[in-house]
């Protein structure tokens, strides 16, 4: 390739990069977090608050920020939100060791950094498409690469925060996650500039209360005219909701009550990660070889459910390392179909306002999930709390098996791609991306999220 093509691929390897720190970044918080606010307060019911002040502000951020994203540039947007969530993170440890660090102030400080990372995240994850056609490649290989940049550096991540929690606790661990915040926003400042897509939109209409709603309606009106579309964020909200409770309440308080305590949790989400990296490799290679909706409806089951189950029927580490691996298998390939079929499906000019309301719909019961994950284990303990949980998880995932609207899934391949990577407005069935704040899904999210939002 010559000095032309590299340089075509840098604005991709930027994003990705960018995407992966940050992402390994999120897993310091996903697990930093909750086990600071444990070992602090000593309340699961605490932890389900700050879950709750942390994700709340995501999905307001999502619901309105679509039209704000093209307006200032999908750039600018992501250095800007990097910049204010990493402040935001770094304050929680350095008030607390200035010992001026209220209950109420890191509600405050995670409410910020939920609120300012879904634009700079959706901001990213719009590029994709775009990217991909500059670095001359396929839009499923850009998919499929995101998606598993992402999981691999959520295995790194949690890896990294087990042990240094475990060597030098939750408030060393956040600061790290804070440098990991700077550095995406470094890499995307310089990697991506001169990039077209990624400025603000020159042609938009002058600002005004009424643009502006004319502008959100368009995201809103491309998701209620699709059945489907409207099947996968009803799922997607239920599999978010739970899985934030899981991931910032059930799993910290399994592992402090059960297991080995933060190295454990670590280790689980790691393998959740390199099955999740798997699953994705695996898709990329060889998942246009099958059905899009039989894969999806198979792996969608396997992907959850049997978590909540194995940790609530067993008290040792290894069935469950093993159940979090084979998950993390199946949810690595959710994804690559999902976003696939979104950027296929989505018009360049709407994409910032329709992945908003995929992410604000999907990550609607995010807040309450972590919040009555809280709840349950201090009115019916951790075990009655994760079968509970699971059940709703085991029943959200059944759809695609009960309502016929999702056998429209496999539709959606016409127009979906086409070889250098260009999209269409044509495809008759988008989807929406499973959020990356649960661990089934990415993100611009899925996922599973703390500050960062997000897992998956």
């Amino acid at each position: 390739m010559n000095g032309r093509g590299d340089r075509n691929r840098i604005p991709l390897i930027a994003v990705l990069s960018a995407n992966s720190i940050s992402t390994a970044g999120t897993s310091l918080t996903l697990i930093g977090v909750p086990w600071f606010v444990l070992e602090t307060t000593g309340s699961a019911g605490r932890a389900g608050v700050v879950a709750f002040c942390a994700t709340l502000p995501i999905v307001v951020s999502a619901l309105i920020g679509g039209p704000v994203i093209d307006r200032i540039g999908r750039r600018r947007v992501s250095v800007a939100s990097d910049l204010v969530c990493g402040v935001a993170v770094a304050a929680i440890p350095l008030l607390h060791y200035a010992d001026a660090l209220a209950f109420w102030m890191l509600c405050a400080l995670m409410a910020v950094g939920g609120l300012l990372h879904t634009p700079g995240n959706t901001a990213r994850y719009v590029l994709v498409p775009d990217l991909a056609e500059h670095a001359g490649t396929t839009l499923a290989r850009a998919a499929s690469l995101f998606d598993a940049v992402s999981r691999g550096a959520r295995m790194v991540g949690a890896a990294l925060a087990g042990v240094l929690i475990a060597l030098v606790g939750a408030e060393t661990v956040l600061l790290l996650d804070a440098a990991t915040f700077l550095t995406s926003a470094l890499l995307i400042a310089a990697g991506v500039r001169g990039v077209r897509a990624a400025e603000p939109r020159k042609a938009a209409a002058p600002v005004s209360l009424r643009a502006y709603r004319t502008e959100l309606r368009e995201g809103y009106t491309y998701l209620l005219s699709n059945r489907l579309l409207l099947a996968v964020v009803v799922m997607v909200l239920f599999m978010n909701g739970t899985d934030q409770g899981w991931n910032a309440v059930l799993l910290p308080v399994h592992a402090s009550a059960e297991l080995g305590g933060a190295r454990d949790i670590g280790l689980l989400t790691a393998l959740f990660g390199a099955g999740g990296l798997t699953g994705a490799l695996l898709y990329g290679a060889f998942g246009h070889r099958f059905s899009r909706r039989a894969v999806f409806t198979v792996c969608v089951v396997l992907c959850g459910a049997p978590r909540y189950a194995v940790a609530a029927l067993t008290g040792t580490t290894l069935p469950l390392a093993v159940t979090m691996a084979l998950s993390g298998i199946a949810g690595g390939v959710l994804n690559p179909i999902l976003t696939t079929v979104i950027y296929g499906s989505v018009p360049d000019e709407l994409r910032s306002r329709v992945s908003g309301v995929l992410t604000a719909g999907g990550e609607l019961a995010m807040p309450v999930g972590g919040l009555a994950a809280g709840l349950l284990v201090e009115s019916a303990g951790a075990r009655g709390a994760l079968l509970a949980m699971g059940t709703v998880y085991l029943l959200a995932t059944l759809s695609p098996m009960v309502f016929p609207v999702w056998r429209t899934m496999d539709a959606a391949d016409s127009g979906s791609e086409s070889e250098s990577g260009g999209t269409t407005a044509e495809a008759s069935a988008p989807a929406a991306e499973v959020s990356s704040s649960g661990p089934c899904a990415p993100a611009p999210a899925p996922g599973a999220r703390t500050p960062r939002s997000s897992e998956s």
